[in-house]
């Protein structure tokens, strides 16, 4: 990979370029070694030019957006990270729809809709990702999913063109979508809402982050729920049923306060939080018959 090349494009692209950046300071576990460069995208025609060049040139790219839901490895990544972040987070409303950039954070966008009392994304509220990065997984909580809300979207495909695709073309399922796994990239997100009252759907946005507060470990680092809810349980059930509360691997430990959540005690490495995950699904299995799966993705 030539940096020099690189750094030239991103200057003709307004692009910020960072060689050798610490990806533990762009997840939210906070461990990570570092990428051969990031880059902070500003808008979709750049997010496509550099694609496009990374492919032409056999460069690895990955795509990041808050890091909310990802794991990264302690050797980092061997290759470009696109950073989707506030630099590309726009927000517009008109009526009742809005349309937002895709490194807009959920909660910004969540926020703007209160202020112009529109229901319906109350309960996303405390979702800590990007929206492009919400919809990429159909995020969900307490009911409501993304699904619920999207009605179309911009993409990058897979020859690097932009396009639009209709919510009920993206295949939107408990978290997945016709993004995940592929090389198709999230631009833009464009909601439907309702008219509301603004100040019910702040007291609404206000208990949800209550029952998060009350509920899970936010005073630690993590990527959230760390397994997908199996078919006919859930996680932390079975977690809880196995006795597994608190167990720890190395700076990794299941959360006392809600074993759906691994966290990082502060010195965590990825290595400690892959052996953990592996010693919880073991036993859940031997335990109780269900094959727990990872949520966040592994940056690899």
């Amino acid at each position: 990979m030539d940096i020099n090349e690189l750094t030239k494009l991103c200057d003709k692209l307004g692009c910020r370029i960072t060689p050798e950046a610490a990806l533990k300071e762009y997840i939210t576990f906070r461990f990570g070694g570092p990428c051969r460069a990031l880059i902070n995208i500003n808008s979709a025609d750049s997010a496509a030019e550099l694609i496009k060049y990374m492919k032409q040139n056999n460069i690895k790219y990955g795509i990041l957006g808050r890091g909310s839901n990802v794991i990264a490895s302690d050797e980092g990544f061997d290759g470009v990270i696109l950073h989707f972040g506030s630099d590309f987070s726009e927000i517009e409303a008109d009526g009742n729809t809005i349309r937002c950039d895709a490194g807009a954070l959920l909660a910004s966008v969540c926020v703007r809709a209160q202020q112009l009392g529109l229901t319906g994304m109350e309960n996303l509220f405390g979702i800590p990702g990007t929206v492009g990065g919400a919809l990429y997984m159909n995020a969900g909580a307490y009911g409501s999913e993304m699904k619920d809300v999207v009605v179309s979207a911009e993409y990058i495909d897979e020859d690097c063109t932009i396009k639009t695709i209709k919510s009920e073309d993206m295949e939107l399922a408990y978290r997945r979508s016709f993004f995940s796994g592929s090389d198709r990239v999230i631009t833009s997100v464009t909601m439907e809402l309702k008219a509301g009252d603004a100040d019910e759907i702040k007291a609404a946005m206000s208990e949800c982050m209550a029952k998060r507060s009350s509920k899970q470990p936010l005073d630690y680092p993590s990527a959230g729920s760390t397994f997908k809810r199996p078919e006919g349980s859930y996680a932390s059930l079975l977690i809880d049923q196995c006795g597994l509360k608190g167990l720890t691997c190395g700076g990794a430990m299941v959360s006392e306060k809600h074993s759906g959540f691994v966290i990082n005690k502060g010195y965590a490495t990825c290595a400690d939080v892959l052996e953990l995950c592996e010693k919880v699904k073991k036993v859940v299995k031997e335990k109780t018959g269900f094959q727990l799966e990872l949520e966040p993705v592994i940056l690899s």
